[in-house]
């Protein structure tokens, strides 16, 4: 019988078929089999794709018997030392795997969609009453991306309705627990996501970020997690929430798996014309992971990292920052400055237009996108209605949240407020994006909290949408200019010494666009910081 630790990697899943101690059929089943005792008590899982993941597994079985058969006499030809040609032969233990790797990245690696993610034949709710039945037409991009890349599909993932809110207390389907404190929310809007990742019932999973929704997940639940450039990830086949904001990114246990998993979703889609070619971002992330693998030294990667200019943006250290995760973060700036980087001080005053520019172009961007689901042609059909089917079907449909930014989009892109709102906006928008080009002039890269705070109690904050609001003051900022910005978790803080409470939080690096290459070189660094104390 294998083992399979609590938190397991994408590197550990390897070694089991390397090693033959299991087949992928047997790691899919286990994994199955551990969500469903594990999740009773969370609820992060909305649905189990077991049919598909048996297929998917049963392939990659026979995937090993073919390479395994490939690779098992080949040996290859080189010259000695005195130029005399010779036969050597090649170790069939491990070629074929490499080799199998090398084709198939994901090669049996259990993993979560969230369930705003289509896949082809497979229910797809958006956490939504409106969308509960709803079979998806077509698979998007990023699904069949995993799914070449040898990747097993197991589950989809709870989130905040429509991916509209911080906390995930927003579903249809009921609210997910934070794994280290059941009392916490997990975040959101990818609190599923974070939750089935952290609590070990997959490897990794997709989440979605318009304002910080992979990001402020993995601060409360202990995760890495990238929001990249927008259009390096495509978002076909992904239910649109703000189009212009929208990023789908992985989150995981290390940095590694992050870097591999962003690797092989990046790439330009025909489906999506707003993607980017990526090529360049795509080799330069292989070739570090390739320098991550073959050193096998957090150390020597340390001591060999280009040294940086870090920005340390003050608008983000302000009043509101909880003192122990400001505590936690200096300590992480004097080491960075130790191992040579430079820090430097920087300004981003229009910081404070932020918030209100997130949410007026969000919320105009959403009513946009939610107005084709009315019951008649996408969406449940509710009976017994007793108004005007459109009204009935959306009033039934659609949870508070979705209700509230449907309105304020909708008023905001009115033609009496256009202008004085969401052209406004737009134009504050701009000028954002040129203050980060203009701060990334002398310096490479961003660095600040992701959070002001710790993961909070459930219903503390959603019968105050403002307060709610203001969870995501911190990362917002990255989805308006468009750029990559990334979370990595601390140590876990003693926030309760009576009750020997601890809760995980983050640090976020935010890079001009197209550096995730820069961001997740500093990302072992940090990942190392935090592992050696």
């Amino acid at each position: 019988m294998f083992a399979v630790s609590k938190r397991p990697t994408i590197s550990e899943i390897h070694n089991l078929y390397l090693l033959s101690d299991a087949m992928p059929s047997d790691v899919m089943t286990f994994f199955l089999n551990r969500s469903l005792k594990i999740d009773i008590e969370i609820n992060s899982v909305l649905r189990y794709t077991k049919d598909l993941a048996i297929k998917e597994a049963k392939d990659c079985d026979d995937l090993i018997i073919e390479y395994k058969n490939r690779y098992k006499a080949k040996s290859t030809v080189e010259l000695d030392s005195s130029n005399l040609v010779r036969s050597v032969p090649i170790n069939p233990s491990t070629i074929w795997f490499d080799k199998l790797v090398e084709d198939y990245p994901l090669f049996g690696i259990p993993y979560d969609l969230k369930d705003n993610i289509l896949v082809e034949n497979e229910i797809v709710t958006g956490a939504s009453q409106m969308m509960r039945d709803f079979v998806a037409p077509y698979s998007s991009t990023v699904y069949t991306k995993l799914k070449e890349a040898g990747g097993i599909l197991i589950s989809r993932s709870n989130l905040d309705e429509w991916a509209v809110g911080a906390s995930t207390e927003n579903s249809a389907f009921g609210f997910t627990h934070n794994p280290f404190d059941f009392d916490k929310v997990p975040g959101g809007s990818s609190g599923g996501p974070a939750a089935i990742v952290a609590s070990g019932q997959a490897v990794f999973s997709i989440g979605t970020d318009t304002g910080g929704s992979i990001r402020v997940p993995a601060a409360f639940c202990d995760l890495v997690a990238i929001k990249p450039t927008y259009g390096i990830v495509s978002r076909y086949g992904i239910m649109p929430l703000s189009s212009s904001l929208d990023q789908a990114g992985p989150l995981t246990n290390t940095v590694e798996d992050n870097l591999l998993v962003l690797k092989i979703l990046s790439g330009k889609d025909s489906g999506d014309q707003t993607t980017k070619d990526s090529k360049n971002i795509a080799i330069l992330l292989g070739e570090l992971y390739n320098i991550y693998n073959k050193s096998k030294s957090y150390r020597k990667l340390l001591t060999t990292t280009k040294k940086l200019k870090i920005g340390i943006p003050s608008e983000y250290f302000s009043d509101g920052l909880d003192p122990e995760i400001k505590e936690k973060i200096d300590d992480i700036i004097i080491k960075l400055k130790v191992f040579g980087h430079e820090i430097i001080d920087v300004n981003l005053p229009l910081t404070k237009y932020g918030l209100a520019v997130y949410y007026t172009v969000m919320t105009v961007e959403a009513a946009t996108n939610l107005q084709r689901y009315d019951g008649l042609r996408y969406g449940t059909q509710f009976e017994h209605l007793e108004n005007i089917l459109y009204f009935a079907h959306r009033e039934k449909g659609f949870g508070d949240e979705p209700k509230r930014r449907i309105m304020l989009g909708t008023f905001a892109s009115s033609s009496g407020y256009y202008d004085a709102y969401y052209n406004t906006a737009t134009k504050i928008r701009e000028m954002m994006r040129r203050e980060f080009v203009k701060v990334f002039e002398i310096c490479d890269i961003l660095l600040a909290p992701t959070t002001p705070e710790f993961a909070f109690n459930f219903g503390e904050k959603i019968k105050d949408p403002i307060k709610m609001y203001l969870s995501d003051a911190l990362v917002y900022g990255a989805n308006l200019a468009r750029i990559p910005a990334i979370n990595i978790p601390l140590k876990f803080i003693d926030i309760d010494e009576k009750t020997i409470r601890s809760l995980p939080t983050g640090v976020q690096l935010i890079g001009p666009e197209f550096s995730e290459e820069i961001m997740y070189s500093l990302s072992f660094d940090i990942q190392q910081l935090v592992m050696t104390k």
